[in-house]
C-alpha cells in the first residue's frame, strides 16, 4: 500500500487508515448499534495484514470502548502500526459528553487512553473538535509536555 510522510515528521502513514468511530457500539450518545467484539478485532487485524498501518480512534468513541478494542486488536503488533487518538471530549457518570482542554483533564485522558490501548506511547495525539472559545493554548502546552524523544 502506498504511504506518505506525515508533515515534517518521520511517520510514514498508509494512504488509507482504519477509523474506529463505529466500534464504540450502541451504548453511547452517537452509537451506531451493536458491535461484535470479535468481528471488530478481526476487522482491525485484517486491515493491518493488508497494508494499513495506522488506526484512528478516540476515547469518546463508545466512551472508551473503541480504544479498548484497538488495544486488544494490536496486541503483539504495536511496533508495526501508528495509533492516532484524541483528547478534549470527556464524559461524566451519567455518560453525558462534554469538552475539557484543561491540563488536569488532559493528563487523566492520556493516562486513560494509554491504559485502554494497552500501550506506553501514542504516535499522533490530537485535539478532538477544537473550538475557538476553548483553552487551546493550555492544551497545546500540555500536549507538548507529553512528547518524549
Amino acid at each position: 500500500m502506498e504511504k506518505r510522510q506525515l508533515g515534517e515528521s518521520d511517520l510514514s502513514f498508509s494512504v488509507v487508515g482504519y477509523g474506529t468511530f463505529a466500534l464504540g457500539g450502541k451504548d453511547w450518545q452517537f452509537g451506531w448499534g451493536p458491535q461484535d467484539e470479535n468481528e471488530a478485532i478481526y476487522a482491525i487485524q485484517h486491515a493491518l495484514e493488508n497494508g494499513i498501518n495506522w488506526i484512528d480512534t478516540a476515547p469518546v468513541y463508545g466512551l472508551g470502548q473503541s480504544e479498548i478494542l484497538v488495544g486488544k486488536a494490536i496486541k503483539g503488533r504495536r511496533d508495526k502500526i501508528y495509533i492516532a487518538t484524541k483528547c478534549g471530549r470527556t464524559w461524566n457518570e451519567k455518560r453525558e459528553i462534554g469538552r475539557n482542554l484543561k491540563k488536569e483533564s488532559l493528563r487523566k485522558e492520556i493516562d486513560d487512553s494509554l491504559r485502554r490501548l494497552n500501550t506506553d506511547y501514542i504516535d499522533l495525539y490530537q485535539i478532538h473538535w477544537p473550538q475557538p472559545e476553548e483553552d487551546i493554548e493550555e492544551a497545546w502546552e500540555t500536549i507538548q509536555s507529553f512528547i518524549k524523544d
